[in-house]
């Protein structure tokens, strides 16, 4: 896994975070905005799921190759599942299901690179 794609998905999930808070405040339903904002995570998380899956294939680390997979493949999942979500409950709840969603992308990240084995990239 390569620290530049670690760090873009964070930013990314981060500032995704922010534009869904501003609007909770604003006590705005979804918008075409925030479902750009989670498209640009899932593609992000698509591609790290490729390059993460090619990393460990190359790798010679010590690594739980069945837990890292799965992390990338549930990150790369949560995003369209909050979509569906949001889109069933077209109100402030989800505005907040997509907040949830970007939320949990940023952690299942701090734990794969925890299961990565941090900076050796």
């Amino acid at each position: 896994m390569t620290s530049w794609l670690y760090g873009a998905a964070l930013v990314v999930a981060g500032l995704a975070a922010v534009l869904l808070v501003v609007d909770l405040i604003r006590d705005r339903a979804a918008q075409d905005s925030h479902y750009i904002a989670l498209a640009v995570v899932e593609l992000l998380m698509l591609v790290q799921l490729v390059v993460g899956v090619v990393a460990l294939s190359r790798t010679s680390r010590d690594i739980e190759g069945a837990v890292f997979v799965s992390y990338l493949v549930t990150n790369a999942i949560i995003p369209v599942v909050a979509a569906f979500f949001s889109l069933a409950e077209r109100s402030r709840v989800g505005t907040t299901i997509l907040l949830l969603a970007v939320v949990t992308v940023a952690g299942l990240e701090l734990r794969l690179w925890d299961v990565w084995g941090g900076p050796h990239a």
